[in-house]
């Protein structure tokens, strides 16, 4: 038997944190179609149950565009069983109201579980009203293959005063084959004990520069009473942030050229942070938004961030008369915060070499 988990797709959301307002739009309706993408591939292959492990859409109000996006591609697949287990962010979001697909299969605030051939899937919603002992309360039969859907943080013993905190320690021994994880935007899996791993899919698509990196879902693989996952890069788009050491470089052509070597083989299709480190001169130019002016026909998005430290020894002004030396002694022997100290310097030595 074949199965697709995934989780944190966060369809709707507003993607406006630095796109143009087209870029915007599109991304949004990039977001749908890996979604359709991936429930077109999984007819393909044979795939007979998608687990939806929370955050399938962004917030609770949703577009009727996204609403029916997912719908048609339940109703559209019906051989397909769709387990939905609601997340943080889209709780009560679901679309429609009324009669539901029968081959969608949803979760409530205590374990509810679903038998598929040789599989048993088990989830639970978590929210602040969660039972303390609800991990504990967990009852499964040893001779199914047992999978369990949770979306929320994994930790040994859980914290009491998180609301989606859960606890590997309280889920061992169970009889768990496979804990399906949602809520890490990135792919992470590890043994959960003798018997059963757990797994985070992580997002179907990155959103912005704190989710760089291969995004996908997981595929699942049941042989011989167990499950083999494998994880399945989906994106149409990566997130790349690329630290660029600088120094020594004193021209804005110099910077450049050094970027460029070190985006070289990014896709145009994707996103690029690039990171400006190392330590500088008065005398380096550093002009971020010329840089990605230049640059800015080399990937779908590029952000360049200043990141440097100045390079300033006092001992190379301790004699120097003249106004910037003057200039340069009084800064440095303030007690401003050094990040305070390097823009002051900057603006002021650009400002006297004016003069």
């Amino acid at each position: 038997m074949k199965i697709i988990h995934c989780a944190d797709l966060h369809l709707d959301s507003k993607m406006e944190s630095g796109l143009s307002v087209e870029k915007a739009k599109e991304r949004r309706l990039e977001l749908l179609r890996t979604f359709t993408r991936m429930i077109g591939r999984a007819e393909e292959e044979g795939v007979e149950a998608v687990l939806l492990c929370g955050d399938l859409f962004d917030a609770r109000t949703i577009s009727v565009r996204a609403g029916n996006c997912v719908m048609d591609a339940i109703t559209e697949h019906p051989r397909i069983r769709f387990y939905y287990l609601q997340g943080n962010h889209d709780r009560n979001s679901f679309p429609g109201g009324g009669t539901l697909p029968d081959n969608l299969k949803l979760f409530g605030p205590d374990w509810t579980s679903y038998e598929q051939g040789e599989v048993t899937v088990t989830g639970a919603e978590l929210s602040e009203n969660t039972p303390e002992d609800l991990m504990e309360r967990l009852t499964l039969d040893q001779n199914r293959i047992n999978i369990v859907m949770l979306h929320g943080m994994l930790t040994e013993y859980g914290e009491k005063d998180q609301a989606e905190s859960i606890s590997l320690r309280s889920l061992r021994g169970k009889g768990i084959d496979y804990l399906a994880l949602g809520h890490i935007h990135s792919f992470r899996s590890g043994r959960l004990d003798e018997r059963g791993l757990w797994c985070y899919s992580g997002c179907l698509e990155g959103r912005g520069f704190d989710e760089c990196g291969e995004k996908g879902f997981v595929e699942l693989e049941t042989v011989r009473g167990q499950v083999q996952p494998v994880f399945i890069p989906f994106a149409q788009r990566k997130l790349h942030e690329i630290p660029v050491d600088i120094t020594g470089l004193v021209t804005q052509e110099e910077i450049r050229r050094k970027i460029q070597q070190e985006i070289a083989g990014i896709s145009k299709r994707d996103f690029v942070k690039i990171v400006l480190t190392g330590q500088v001169g008065l005398e380096t130019e550093r002009d971020t938004a010329d840089i990605r002016k230049w640059l800015e026909d080399v990937c779908y998005f590029l952000k360049v961030k200043d990141e440097t430290t100045l390079l300033i020894r006092p001992e190379d002004y301790r004699y120097d008369v003249s106004l910037k030396g003057e200039f340069v002694r009084l800064v440095l022997a303030s007690d401003l915060a050094e990040k305070e100290k390097e823009e002051i310097l900057l603006r002021g030595i650009r400002a006297l070499e004016c003069v």
